[in-house]
């Protein structure tokens, strides 16, 4: 990719990047819960990822990794807790305000690539620009550049079952970032494709990142994956792992201070004993 496709990618994040720069969080997350009827999927969970970070989020099925995501990516509410993303506390915004911080400030990837089949690669990837308020002409040249730098110019004009699953993925990363945002959310990126294209997608995520700087957030069950990226977040029962490691450790001293508390009573019952014993 040329040095000036590179720079029409990045033009439009170096003011965003300068403000940020003293921002040392990308994503405060603060006491977040959700339950869906009586079960409780989310118990708690406070987690700080910081700006440029590719983080993974691992566990297994059933522990609150999906759920979590969605909420970062405000496609759902907590029931409590706080969320801030880039500066911005997304439970203030209204509707509107929050579907447009969505819009232009978080980008998905899912396992599924999600392309609309009527429609070619290039278009694909325009369609959040051009509901995000950009121009036809302005939305077509930062698709072009995109396409350009995954290795996909050629395919522009291809639809989706005219391209391998490893391109329509490269597709879907290119439509994740039309709108340059500050965080990419990943759910299970790489699960429907082969060894070669899984390693590819994954090399390409630290690429952008170093080239771009965008925030990665991507849940996996892909060990390779978890073991490259920059932080690995376990999650057990609607909790962080350290966090349930944590309550098994409070409650492993809450009930050895019982025990000696108990011992404490029962030494301190039979001093007394041999006290008054001697008193006699």
């Amino acid at each position: 990719m040329g040095k000036e496709k590179i720079q029409d990618i990045n033009n439009s994040q170096h003011n965003d990047n300068k403000q940020t720069k003293k921002q040392k969080n990308m994503i405060d997350i603060k006491g977040i819960t959700k339950s869906f009827g009586s079960l409780q999927v989310l118990k708690g969970i406070d987690l700080h990822i910081g700006k440029g970070e590719v983080v993974s989020i691992v566990g297994p099925s059933g522990a609150g990794k999906t759920t979590l995501l969605q909420i970062i990516g405000t496609l759902d509410k907590p029931d409590s807790g706080q969320i801030i993303i880039d500066g911005t506390d997304v439970s203030r915004l209204n509707r509107k305000k929050l579907s447009e911080f969505r819009n232009q400030r978080i980008g998905f990837v899912f396992q599924f690539h999600q392309l609309l089949p009527e429609f070619t690669a290039l278009e694909n990837i325009m369609i959040p620009a051009l509901i995000g308020g950009k121009s036809r002409s302005e939305a077509k040249k930062k698709a072009e550049a995109l396409l350009d730098f995954m290795g996909l110019a050629d395919r522009a004009k291809h639809k989706p079952n005219e391209l391998s699953g490893g391109e329509k993925q490269r597709v879907a990363v290119a439509r994740a970032l039309v709108n340059d945002p500050a965080v990419i959310l990943a759910d299970e990126p790489s699960g429907s494709l082969d060894s070669k294209n899984k390693e590819e997608l994954h090399q390409l995520f630290f690429s952008l990142r170093d080239k771009l700087g965008q925030t990665f957030v991507i849940v996996t069950h892909d060990e390779n994956l978890a073991k490259i990226t920059d932080r690995t977040i376990a999650m057990r029962d609607g909790m962080l792992e350290t966090d349930v490691n944590a309550a098994a450790d409070a409650a492993t001293a809450a009930s050895s201070s019982t025990a000696t508390t108990d011992n404490d009573t029962d030494g301190a019952d039979r001093a007394d004993e041999n006290a008054d014993g001697k008193a006699e």
